[in-house]
């Protein structure tokens, strides 16, 4: 059995989340172990862990969709999610969906400046049904930033997309991070998402926070060894023996392919 690690930032830090001894049963099931987390403003955090380790718990109660039952958890004011399915309304257009909620004057401008960070100023007017799925993920995510969260929640929100769109979305994702500068949990099963997009890497187990990886890579970050290194010990805090790497081939070398064919 793992043991609970106490996460914590630096005093000088001022935490946007902080959540202190945090249980969460349902009937004669304890999901989350007295539970203590720490995420700085501006900090991007990555949540790893089995399934049905509680990792969807904390999020939702994070995003308040969950009550704390007053216990110790302190979040901002202003949050958004983002979850794996886009979650659009099929008859409001594209800007509608993004300003959903939002009243005032100037609405409307609001969301067309937040689908222009996405890229889709061209998509104001379009109908959820025309949108390919990296377009309907991006309306989210724009309709998540529209609100200026002090708080990002992200629930596995590229697991749904191809390769090269899920790299174009972690690449949008850094930006958008970098521009408004919330604090962010990203729930993710993908362990080079998480090492490719977090300050902090944690992982769930058992309804505790077993480790803790701090990302010191510089961004953008290519798969090296120091990359793999950090990727291998967060396999192994999952239970899982990372694959050994090929070495790269020698000039002159034979190499094989699948075929059998060799070539130098």
């Amino acid at each position: 059995m793992s043991h609970p690690l106490q996460v914590a930032l630096p005093v000088a830090a001022q935490p946007a989340v902080r959540v202190r001894n945090f249980t969460r049963r349902f009937g004669q099931t304890t999901v989350l172990h007295d539970l203590d987390l720490d995420i700085g403003r501006g900090e991007f955090v990555a949540l790893l862990g089995r399934s049905g380790s509680g990792k969807t718990t904390l999020l939702r109660t994070l995003a308040g969709l969950d009550p704390a039952d007053g216990q110790a958890v302190t979040t901002p004011a202003a949050k958004a999610i983002v979850f794996q399915d886009p979650r659009l309304l099929p008859w409001k257009k594209v800007w509608r969906n993004v300003a959903l909620g939002l009243s005032g004057p100037g609405v409307r401008d609001r969301a067309e400046a937040a689908l222009g960070e996405v890229q889709l100023g061209h998509r104001l007017d379009a109908w959820p049904a025309t949108l390919s799925g990296g377009e309907a993920q991006r309306v989210a995510l724009a309709r998540a930033l529209v609100r200026e969260p002090g708080l990002l929640l992200l629930d596995e929100p590229f697991a749904a997309l191809d390769a090269l769109t899920r790299i174009r979305m972690h690449g949008l994702v850094l930006a958008l991070w970098r521009t408004h500068n919330p604090a962010v949990l990203l729930v993710t099963h993908d362990v080079d998402e998480a090492i490719t997009l977090a300050d902090r890497v944690l992982v769930l187990d058992e309804g505790r926070i077993a480790a803790e990886e701090r990302i010191d890579l510089p961004r953008p970050r290519d798969p090296d060894a120091a990359f793999h290194a950090i990727r291998t010990r967060l396999l192994g805090h999952l239970g899982v023996e990372a694959p050994a790497r090929r070495p790269a081939p020698t000039e002159g070398a034979l190499v094989a392919f699948p075929s059998g064919e060799m070539v130098a």
